[in-house]
């Protein structure tokens, strides 16, 4: 069954003709399209296509060499507070003694109720926990963390970049559900990088298909056959459906 976006008539991410070099190496290459508000977006591609290029420059972290991006039809600067982002990786002292608590405390926006806290804690199931210390979470109570960091301020688009890295595969699916789950709830856009085809296949309700340049973007369900997987990742890769 195809997953369609809730508010397809309302465009959140606008990627207009979008060229991004390093010197001169081309990172992306002519990008343009439209993500509506509500929608779950993946991107794939093989490794060295650019997907973390394009997440970042949408967060306006990299600097196109052309083109433009729109948030809301307005530029990224005036829409910074729409935005929620979970790294990769997130790295600090795991000795240092600081609790969940005291960590989502530094990202609470002024004027924002202290409350906020636990009601994102308790989204994430972690609210139980809130005294822990962050260094002594395993990878998917971090991850679980940071996501609760991310939503702490209400953002109407949330970036993730491959976020069940460092999870054990028991725990990715209830993961991969709690972003459904915020994303039904909230109708919050969620676009995120990953390489696990069969997730995408069954969260996203669409998928950006990159090789430096915009292969492919749609429903999973359509545009992610044999062939197209072939062509981005080569012979030897098939999605399973688990």
């Amino acid at each position: 069954m195809t997953r369609t976006c809730p508010h397809s008539e309302i465009i959140a991410i606008k990627v207009s003709d979008l060229t991004v070099r390093y010197d001169s190496f081309v990172a992306l290459s002519g990008i343009n399209l439209e993500i509506s508000k509500g929608c779950f977006v993946s991107i794939i591609g093989p490794n060295g296509s650019g997907k973390t290029t394009l997440l970042r420059s949408m967060l306006g972290l990299a600097n196109p060499s052309i083109g433009k991006i729109e948030i809301f039809g307005k530029s990224i600067w005036d829409q910074k507070k729409t935005l929620g982002y979970v790294p990769q990786r997130f790295i600090f002292d795991k000795t240092f003694p600081i609790t969940i608590d005291e960590f989502l405390k530094f990202s609470l926006r002024k004027g924002t109720p202290v409350s906020k806290i636990d009601e994102k804690l308790k989204e994430v199931d972690m609210v139980d926990k809130k005294k822990k210390l962050l260094g002594h979470l395993s990878g998917g109570q971090l991850q679980r963390v940071l996501i609760a960091r991310a939503i702490l301020n209400d953002p109407q688009i949330l970036f993730l970049d491959e976020p069940a890295s460092g999870i054990d595969i028991g725990g990715e699916k209830s993961f991969y559900d709690l972003l459904d789950y915020l994303n039904e709830k909230y109708k919050i856009t969620i676009v995120m990088i990953s390489h696990e085809l069969d997730v995408v296949a069954k969260y996203a309700h669409r998928v950006i298909c990159l090789d430096r340049k915009l292969v492919c973007y749609g429903d999973p369900k359509t545009i992610l056959d044999a062939e197209m997987v072939k062509r981005l990742y080569g012979e030897d890769v098939a999605i399973h459906q688990h």
